[in-house]
């Protein structure tokens, strides 16, 4: 859904030669124009505007002095620095344009008609008067000469099988008649001059040739091989044109064909059949077609026609169409017309090499015209809601629009279809927001239609609807009217008749006003010009264009962008400067663009569509296509992905890394695209983005970023239909809507209803459950009953008990209003969100029965089982009622709340259903510390303990009911001397039992003992870990030599044995960090083997990997643990001095004292090294000797550590802490 939009004109006018032109090449490296006449060759520079060289032909006798010579061929050759001409008369010349030299390479004598080179310019071709064909290389050797009529087919010749004769076959309405019809050959068009045609396909290796056959007097075009080797001859076609194209890309040959009512371009495959065609916009014999020319890249193909004699007296005209394919079918963009008559008749035209879009054409007056193409899509720009996002797109004198906010219609179809008089060549929609969907359209007799959209008095029958209308599918839509034509008159009626696009790059800024760019005819200098409307001096019915003022810019003007909310304008020049106009402005002046720096802004080159420029330089070259919607730049690329930008807290360094091809992005801002995919629009205030794929169809997809964008608007308007309509359909998630910003989802009144959360982290569903309720309770309760029912039944907790209350206040009120729901409704509703048999049990604990009997008549259960129970439940009394519904219930928290409110009779069954779920702590609560059931409750909850080996909270519970001989035999089975004691004081045991019990506890304990064992055992493991401490080490620091000296620089790889290598092992402590082995292989970064690294990377095994760490691993935890008994030991010794045991406490602190002596005296020792100096720093060896050292170690059995494989704790380098100052020691005892 493109359109071919005029980048820049380039004109040269009057060129200074001899003679008419006659035709036209290029030299691209030089960006000169090659022109021949009858009196020589002609080199122009068209951007300086000068003559360069010019070779008269005549003088030297090539061309006739009559003027009757005529150049038939003109080509570059860049290997040889020279231009080869080809001259009717049959001489092939080389001229050197630096030193003026001519050379006649060869000559024909019968003549030369045609001269093609081959795209590479390794071949020449020529097609002679005597209808033959002469192949040459590209230094003029003869290769073969062929006659130009074959008789032959060619080498592709179709093979038949004999399935069926064609007497048999069906044909249709023709009738059975048609199988004996003899096919007539029709002569060629009366206008045809006879001439061959030679057309090479985009490689090189095959061209076709279009000539007369002698026999039939029709056309037929045979494909020959680059080894001049006929491969195939066209199918009989009935007036059948001499203009022939071969595709660039290799896949299709273009022609003409002339029916009895219309006049097709054709196309032939290689093998010569017939493929496609399009029909041209005139009636028969009103024009004919001269020439058909692809563009280098095969996208468009210039068609040029010229009108035949009608009348005397009439005036004819010359067209240059260009034609586009998209989904099968052929779009004109442009049509430029020509007078034949003076200077503007066209001689010649070719596109250009090297810039696909850039068209030359020569006239008959000796002026030259470049015209620069580019493809835009032409889309409405607004960004609110009546925006229809409107796109255009030009086919002929049509107009076809298609409104992707109300409907996706593939192209070539379309909403709906604007019917203009003339060619269209530019659309352009309304800058202005609130008027983005009126459109103007500029035709190829510079007079542009306006088209309003709005109410009209009348049917407008140039608007046509497309896809939308008929007797099917409809929809509403408003379509635009014609409300005016504007003529824009042109002072130099010659220059009109020269060049037909005068004006380019037209924008319409005001309701009355528009802007448009002009070239100058002298110099590289541009004016944008303010067109402004007038009444039209001769017709009331329309209106004109004057040109209010003009600015001169210096630069060829190649892009405009307006901004109505500015009233500024942005212009690009060729050069890359971007210049500001303030189009209200009463200066009128054009300065540069600074940046806020204060520089002026320069673009690194010629920025399209395809490219992407920003201030500061280049952002990205692999862009197929972009746009700008809102806060975002969406962006296509060549990876087939889709990434849009935030254009807030965008810079050019975001854009650049963005669009990198090693960058990461998130899962929002990029979606993977189909290979091609180009952006067409963005609908605004929508999440729908349009693709077109290279075919020509189209694709929604809605960008994620878009999506979360609009969804953030629509919340912060509180617009939550519109965002939970769109999050339902797109799949996004739910929570958004309330994690979006919690604080301004409700409402002030809904708000204000609803409890605020004790604790954040409450979850936010019964938030947003609450919410919901207090807001349709506030407004109509019996309406949105079902939805307040669903806020009950969704919570964390679903309040069933609640939601079954609502159900039963229901069926004792009539509905008082109609739109109420009943009971029964409610009910049903109900079960459809809650299991019957778990909401059967939920209203069997609210203990009202007639609502359990209304639940129970909706389930599956069989009266006969539940009638039973409630009838046995009825004649209970109230609480042993509820008692039995919540031990049913297995609710026995309130079961036996419930029952401890029957009475003293029931205790026993309540001490039993206590004592058989546990539940002594909840009892306790039910009844006053000074009853009989709570000390019963407090000996069982004891008991329990006891037999749960909890002694010491046994005997709290025992202690603090008052039965303190159970208290003090469970704190005698604990071994809380502290709490016995303070039980047998509560006894007021006397002093004899009391001492005894004392020494019983002391007794008992063995402290002296218990602890001597531990002192011994901490004192042998401290002395054992060090002793192997030392020898670890020393053994690393011997390693460490040995490899060292291995790797030292020298003829012999193998590795030296000293007598250090006895000492080393296959297990050997010297290895580190990470380590391979033959048979394993372990890595603490695997995931597999995660959890067993981490219990394997300290291990005390002898000759492990990192022993002398765990050996400081266990020396740390050795002392650490001795300096926490201090306090104990300390308590010990004074209870020893208490009860008389003096000669077991002094042997207990001497034995304490010499362990902190041994330790402390050996911290210096064990901790002297860092982490970076420790034993488990790796080997490092020179780069050169690694694989020495590596093929050595390895011969050994011993692996090479490169790299530290387990991250170490720095703590396990650091001494452990001895506290002086702890006061342990008692004096009492010294």
């Amino acid at each position: 859904m493109r359109n071919l939009k005029l980048l820049r004109s380039l004109e040269f006018r009057d060129i200074q030669a001899q003679g008419k032109p006659q035709c036209l090449s290029l030299r691209a490296e030089q960006a000169t124009v090659l022109i021949g006449s009858e009196h020589g060759l002609v080199e122009v520079d068209p951007v300086t505007r000068e003559v360069k060289n010019e070779i008269p032909l005549v003088a030297e006798g090539f061309l006739p002095e009559d003027g009757s010579g005529c150049i038939v061929g003109i080509q570059d050759l860049l290997d040889q620095e020279s231009v080869c001409v080809a001259t009717a008369s049959g001489d092939v010349l080389l001229c050197n344009l630096s030193t003026h030299q001519l050379e006649c390479v060869g000559s024909v004598a019968s003549g030369i008609s045609v001269m093609s080179w081959s795209p590479d310019q390794e071949l020449v071709l020529l097609a002679t008067g005597k209808h033959t064909l002469i192949m040459m290389t590209k230094d003029f050797e003869p290769i073969m000469e062929q006659q130009i009529h074959q008789d032959d087919f060619g080498k592709s010749k179709f093979v038949t099988v004999g399935w069926g004769r064609k007497e048999t076959q069906f044909h249709g309405s023709e009738g059975r008649q048609a199988a004996f019809q003899i096919q007539m050959h029709e002569s060629a068009l009366p206008w045809d001059d006879h001439r061959p045609q030679v057309t090479w396909r985009g490689d090189g290796q095959f061209f076709a040739v279009s000539v007369v056959c002698p026999e039939t007097g029709a056309r037929k075009v045979r494909v020959w091989s680059r080894e001049f080797a006929l491969q195939s001859t066209s199918e009989p076609v009935a007036g059948l044109g001499p203009a022939l194209a071969w595709k660039p890309s290799g896949s299709l040959i273009a022609s003409t064909q002339d029916k009895p009512n219309q006049q097709d371009v054709v196309f032939f495959e290689k093998n010569g059949l017939l493929h496609g065609q399009f029909t041209l916009p005139f009636f028969k014999d009103e024009v004919k077609v001269n020439g058909l020319f692809w563009n280098a890249d095969s996208t468009v193909l210039a068609v040029w026609l010229e009108e035949l004699q009608r009348e005397e007296n009439s005036s004819l005209k010359t067209y240059v169409q260009l034609w586009t394919v998209g989904n099968y079918h052929w779009y004109l963009k442009q049509s430029l017309p020509f007078n034949t008559c003076g200077k503007s008749k066209i001689v010649s035209l070719l596109w250009d090499p090297v810039s696909p879009y850039r068209l030359h054409i020569l006239c008959q007056g000796w002026h030259y015209l470049c015209y620069d193409w580019h493809w835009t899509t032409d889309r409405s720009s607004g960004d609110n809601l009546s925006d229809m996002a409107n796109v255009a797109v030009i086919d002929g004198n049509r107009v076809l629009v298609t409104v992707f906010r109300q409907s996706v219609v593939p192209p070539p179809m379309c909403t709906y279809r604007l019917q203009l008089p003339h060619f269209v060549n530019q659309v352009m929609f309304s800058a202005r927001p609130e008027k983005s969907n009126d459109l103007a359209v500029l035709d190829a007799t510079n007079q542009i239609s306006v088209y309003k959209c709005g109410d009209s008095p009348s049917v407008d029958s140039t608007v046509k609807l497309g896809a939308v209308g008929g007797n099917g599918f409809k929809i509403s839509l408003r379509t635009p009217h014609l409300d005016k034509r504007y003529k824009i008159p042109i002072e130099d009626s010659e220059a009109e008749e020269v060049n037909p696009l005068k004006f380019s790059l037209l924008s319409w800024v005001q309701e009355d006003i528009f802007l448009a760019v002009s070239h100058s005819q002298s110099g590289p200098q541009s004016a944008i010009h303010h067109l402004t409307v007038a009444p039209s001096e001769t017709d009331d019915k329309q209106g004109q264009l004057n040109i209010s003022s003009s600015v001169t810019v210096d630069g060829v003007i190649i892009s405009l962008c307006c901004n109505p909310k500015t009233k500024s304008v942005a212009l690009q020049v060729a050069g890359g400067q971007i210049f500001k106009y303030l189009w209200e402005s009463p200066s009128l002046a054009v300065e540069p663009w600074k940046n806020p720096g204060g520089f002026p802004v320069r673009f690194p080159y010629l920025c399209t569509q395809t490219e992407l420029a920003m201030i500061g330089g280049e952002v990205a070259s692999n862009i197929t296509s972009f746009a700008v919607y809102d806060e975002f730049l969406l962006v296509t690329t060549h990876s087939h992905i889709c990434q849009c930008f935030c254009l807030r807290d965008a810079s050019l360094k975001t854009l650049q890394a963005g669009l990198s091809s090693s960058y990461v992005p998130n899962g929002e801002s990029l979606r993977k695209v189909e290979r091609g995919s180009r952006i067409v629009t963005v609908v605004p205030q929508d999440t729908k983005l349009i693709l077109q794929m290279p075919r020509g169809n189209l694709e929604v997809v809605h960008h994620r970023a878009l999506v979360l964008a609009q969804i953030r608007k629509w919340l912060d308007k509180l617009m939550f239909k519109e965002a939970f309509e769109c999050m339902r359909k797109l799949r996004i998630n739910l929570n958004l809507i309330h994690d979006h910003n919690p604080k301004t989802m409700y409402p002030p009144p809904v708000l204000s209803t609803v409890p605020r959360p004790s604790d954040p982290d409450e979850k936010k569903v019964d938030l947003i459950c609450d919410a919901m309720r207090a807001a349709m309770e506030n407004i109509n309760p019996r309406k949105y009953c079902l939805s307040i029912l669903t806020s009950h039944v969704k919570k964390t907790t679903p309040e069933l008990e609640m939601a079954l209350q609502k159900v039963h206040e229901l069926q004792g009120n009539a509905p008082p209003v109609p739109d109420a729901v009943s009971a029964e409704e409610a009910l049903k509703y109900l079960l459809l969100l809650v299991d019957v048999n778990e909401l059967y049990d939920h209203s069997l604990g609210t203990y009202d029965f007639d609502l359990v009997l209304m639940v129970a008549e909706k389930s599956q259960k069989d009266p006969k089982e539940y009638l039973p129970f409630l009838n046995t439940l009825k004649k209970m009394e109230t609480n042993y009622q509820r008692f039995t519904i919540d031990k049913y219930l297995k609710r026995y928290e309130k079961a036996i709340g419930h029952l401890s409110k029957c009475g003293p009779e029931y205790f026993p069954e309540c001490l039993n259903l206590i004592k058989d779920k546990n539940l002594y702590n909840e009892a306790l609560k039910l009844y006053p510390p000074n009853s009989q059931q709570y000390q019963d409750i407090s000996i069982a909850y004891g008991e329990h303990l006891l037999r749960e080996h909890l002694h010491e909270l046994a005997g709290l519970v025992f202690a603090r009911c008052g039965a303190h001989e159970k208290a003090l035999s469970a704190f005698l089975a604990c071994g809380s001397w502290q709490q016995a004691l303070c039980a047998a004081a509560q006894l007021h045991l006397p002093a004899e039992q009391l001492a005894g019990l004392g020494r019983t506890l002391a007794g008992k304990h063995g402290p002296q003992k218990n602890y001597m064992a531990f002192l011994d055992s901490q004192t042998a493991t401290f002395s054992r870990h060090k002793k192997r401490l030392l020898v670890v080490r020393e053994l690393k620091e011997q390693a460490q030599q040995v490899n060292l000296g291995e790797c030292l620089p020298g003829d012999n790889d193998e590795a030296p044995h000293g007598q250090e290598s006895d000492l080393f092992s296959e297990t050997s402590s010297v290895m580190s960090g990470r380590y391979s082995h033959s048979n394993s292989r372990i890595s603490a970064r695997s995931s597999k083997n995660r959890r067993k690294a981490e219990r394997k990377k300290h291990s005390l095994k002898e000759g492990s990997p990192l022993e002398d760490v765990a050996l400081l691993e266990a020396l740390s935890e050795v002392v650490q643990g001795t300096e926490k008994l201090k306090d104990e030991i300390g308590h010990i010794l004074k209870m020893l001095f208490l009860f008389e045991f003096d000669e077991q406490g002094r042997e207990l602190q001497k034995a304490f004292e010499d362990t902190l002596l041994l330790m402390e005296r050996s911290l210096p020792e064990i901790w002297t090294l860092t982490p970076q100096q420790s034993s488990a720093t790796p080997v490092s060896f020179p780069q050169k000797h690694n694989s020495n050292c590596l093929r050595s170690h390895q011969q050994k059995n011993v692996s090479v550590t490169v790299s530290l494989s387990f991250p170490l704790d720095a703590e396990l380098f650091m001494p452990p802490k001895i506290n002086r100052r702890t006061q342990w020691k008692l004096s009492l005892l010294d």
